[in-house]
């Protein structure tokens, strides 16, 4: 028997995360050379989680769309 579509959980939507994993902060502090190696990997500093927003690019996108859907107006015509 198979579960039914509503109950089911989709990964697809999943929101940003606030917590990284500890190579993921070394990652990040390496990349913004705040790293020193040898250093232990416990006692991390905080590490500021960037979230990605796509909801506006769809809307600019959509927007842009309907700028270039409609027609331009011709000189002369009214």
């Amino acid at each position: 028997m198979s579960i039914d579509k509503s109950l089911k959980r989709s990964r697809t939507g999943s929101s940003n995360r606030s917590v990284l994993t500890r190579a993921e902060r070394i990652k990040t502090l390496q990349e913004g050379e705040k790293w020193v190696e040898g250093r232990s990997p416990f006692g991390l500093p905080k590490v500021r989680v960037i979230k990605i927003v796509l909801k506006k690019a769809k809307k600019e996108k959509a927007a842009e769309g309907d700028e270039a859907a409609k027609p331009a107006a011709t000189p002369g015509k009214k």
